[in-house]
Parts: structure tokens; sequence; C-alpha cells
């Protein structure tokens, strides 16, 4: 009797009281399991974004240059806050001799360095954007491969199913707008 009780409870080649309990709670060894895939697919996904193939030595070197400007002047303010402590006389000296440039420059120098930095985050957002380019064209061959369908629409792509258009009104008559733009110009 005891024997048919066990194998009602636990069957013969199964747990029912723990397929029961994972009705209302999630097995923690197997969603440890996901969630440890989850991270490493993450991780393998980030590490293939920056993957640089295409860049020689010399743009390398120069990517490097290009981030010094920011670490200095940290350390040169650091240091300027440093030297004021160490020496009040120097410092009050220099600052001095700061107050006798002229508003000009001061104005020369802060588009300069507002050039240098605008310069610097635009070519790194184009950079991005290409970066994000290269993956949108290849999402319809990554998709089907992890099991995903493309949903993406994608300009002069016919083959990338396109999202369901009828959901946004707003996205419909902006585009009857631009053909009638582009109709009548």
């Amino acid at each position: 009797m005891l024997k048919a009780l066990f194998n009602s409870l636990f069957g013969h080649d199964r747990n029912v009281l723990r397929d029961t309990v994972e009705v209302f709670r999630e097995n923690t060894e197997a969603g440890a399991e996901r969630a440890h895939l989850n991270r490493k697919a993450a991780l393998e996904q980030f590490a293939a974004e920056f993957v640089m193939n295409d860049r020689s030595a010399f743009d390398r070197a120069i990517d490097g240059l290009n981030r010094l400007p920011r670490p200095m002047l940290a350390f040169a303010t650091l240091m300027l806050l440093a030297s004021a402590m160490v020496d009040p006389v120097w410092f009050s000296k220099r600052m001095e001799g700061l107050l006798l440039v002229p508003e000009p420059l001061w104005w020369l120098l802060g588009v300069i360095v507002s050039f240098y930095f605008g310069a610097r985050h635009q070519a790194k957002s184009q950079e991005f954007q290409r970066s994000l380019s290269r993956m949108l064209a290849s999402a319809p061959q990554i998709l089907p491969a992890v099991g995903g369908e493309a949903e993406v629409a994608l300009p002069g792509r016919p083959e990338v199913k396109r999202l369901a258009e009828a959901e946004n009104a707003a996205l419909l008559a902006w585009r009857e707008s631009e053909q009638q733009g582009s109709a009548s110009g």
C-alpha cells in the first residue's frame, strides 16, 4: 500500500509533487541556468559589437591620442587645486595673470574646446550609426538563426516583414503626407 502511495505521489519516472510545485514556483536550478545562458549571450553580443577588424594601427594610435584631453583636463584641474593648497602665493600670481587675459581670447578658447569635443562627439555618433546600420542590415540573416522573426522595417528590403501598419495611425498619416508632398513637388 505504501508503494502504491509513493508511486502515485512521485510516479515511476517523474516526481508529481515536484511537477505540482513548479506550477506555482519556478524551478530555481532551471531558472539559474536560463539566466546564465542569457547573460552569456548578452556578453557575447556585447563583445562582438566591439570587435574592430578594419582599423589600422594609425587609426588606433589617433584614437588613443583623442582620448587624452579629457583625462588631462581633469588631472590638470586637480593639480591646480593641489597647488593652491601647497603654495597659495604662487597660485594667486598665476590667477592674477589669468585675469589679464582679454575676454575675446577666453571666447576663442571656449569655441576651440567646444569644437574639439563637439567634433569628437559627432565622429563617435557617426561611427555608432554606421555600426548600427551594419547590424540592422544583417538582421534578416541573424534573426532566423536565433529563432526569431524579422519584424524590423528596413527601407529598400522587401524581403523583411514590415510591422503591422494598421496599428499606428500617426505613422500612416505621416507616410501619406510624405507621398503627397513628393508627388506634388
